[in-house]
């Protein structure tokens, strides 16, 4: 039993043939926002968000399907339920929801046919041990989300590289060099982790933007005891 960690879909592609299941981390923000959803009892759907005229009544009609509500962007006035894991605080058992991402849910659908679970740094402990349980001795994949640059690309994102090197640490077993170094990232950040996060890209992008609670949020490290799986196209505890 090995764990390996690489970043984004082609990390996925690269381990697809090779691991029993996936984790993806996405810490800013949907593997956050799943989390704090989920331990309310709700179900969240994924959807890969896509620019375009007929972006908008993808997502209304792909709601409607599945009985969701659809959640909203981040920056949307109204105070309705979005990306933001403070607006999730109000979700009650049974909801569900659709939460279009252009990251955590691209990749959760990506996941297809593998068993997929998703963690941040609220519930690294937690998913580690349900990753470790449910893979039953096949090897892990732990793929950071990252984030992307104006052109498409992947930018890598710290927090999501020491959110995958929280779950690595927890998993306590063999690592790839790239799984072992995101464990190091971790171990060494760990006194600290708070203020780099705050301090990184989407840190400041988020506090910037008035979304300073969201960062609170995400950097509560083993906060919760939750294992956010996808099974039948939600995810639920």
């Amino acid at each position: 039993m090995r764990v390996h960690c690489e970043w984004g879909l082609h990390g996925m592609e690269r381990l697809r043939d090779r691991v029993a299941l996936f984790v993806i981390v996405d810490v800013l923000s949907f593997s956050t926002a799943v989390d704090i959803a989920t331990g309310r009892g709700a179900r969240i759907y994924p959807f890969a968000h896509e620019d375009g005229p007929n972006a908008a009544g993808q997502a209304e009609s792909y709601a409607a399907r599945h009985g969701a509500l659809l959640a909203r962007p981040r920056r949307a006035a109204g105070g309705q339920f979005s990306l933001s894991p403070a607006s999730l605080m109000r979700l009650t058992p049974g909801t569900a929801l659709m939460l279009p991402s252009p990251n955590g849910s691209r990749l959760s659908l990506a996941a297809s046919g593998y068993p997929l679970f998703t963690g941040c740094l609220r519930n690294a402990g937690a998913v580690a041990n349900a990753a470790r349980h449910a893979a039953a001795g096949g090897d892990i994949a732990i793929v950071p989300a990252g984030e992307r640059w104006p052109d498409g690309s992947l930018r890598p994102a710290i927090e999501d590289w020491l959110g995958a090197g929280a779950i690595i640490a927890a998993l306590g077993l063999p690592c790839s060099a790239e799984a072992e170094t995101a464990r190091l990232a971790f171990e060494a950040a760990r006194p600290d982790l708070a203020r780099l996060i705050r301090a990184s890209t989407s840190g400041q992008d988020l506090i910037e933007s008035g979304f300073a609670d969201d960062v609170e949020i995400a950097v509560a490290l083993d906060a919760s005891s939750g294992a956010p799986q996808l099974r039948d196209g939600a995810y639920r505890l």
